[in-house]
């Protein structure tokens, strides 16, 4: 039996049930936003955080806070995978040696990460990524 003190869940975190579930939507509609432009690029990674935030900022102080954490965070991957393909454009596709393993690891660990965060934010517990550029304040 353990009886270290976990982390507060569902109703202890004094958090509504509503505004739990909006936060998972937050770090989940990047995953959504990156599926539907996947045509184009993928580069929609962070719509879904920015519509989320812009809707729920005023009413859900916890729902602000996860969106505005998911938006920044997939700022942050969008700019990476930009960055990347200009290096391979500019190397005439020969750096794609470099920079599609590099995408392939920056991709599954931006993956993990947004379930890391869904799940917590879902427990009521606010998320931070650990490497994130916080350019929304």
């Amino acid at each position: 039996m353990n009886d270290i003190n976990p982390a507060p869940t569902g109703a202890e975190s004094g958090i509504p049930a509503e505004e739990r579930q909006w936060a998972m939507f937050a770090h989940l509609s990047a995953l959504a936003g990156g599926l539907l432009t996947s045509a184009v690029g993928g580069w929609g990674f962070f719509i879904g955080p920015l519509v989320i935030w812009l809707m729920k900022k005023e009413t859900m102080p916890f729902v602000a806070d996860q969106a505005k954490e998911a938006l920044n965070f997939n700022i942050m991957v969008t700019a990476i995978f930009v960055i990347l393909l200009i290096l391979t454009i500019l190397s005439l596709g020969i750096g794609a040696l470099l920079t599609v393993p590099v995408m392939l690891i920056v991709g599954i660990g931006a993956l993990v990460f947004v379930i890391i965060a869904a799940i917590k934010a879902n427990q009521g517990i606010a998320y931070r990524y650990p490497v994130n550029v916080r350019l929304i304040k």
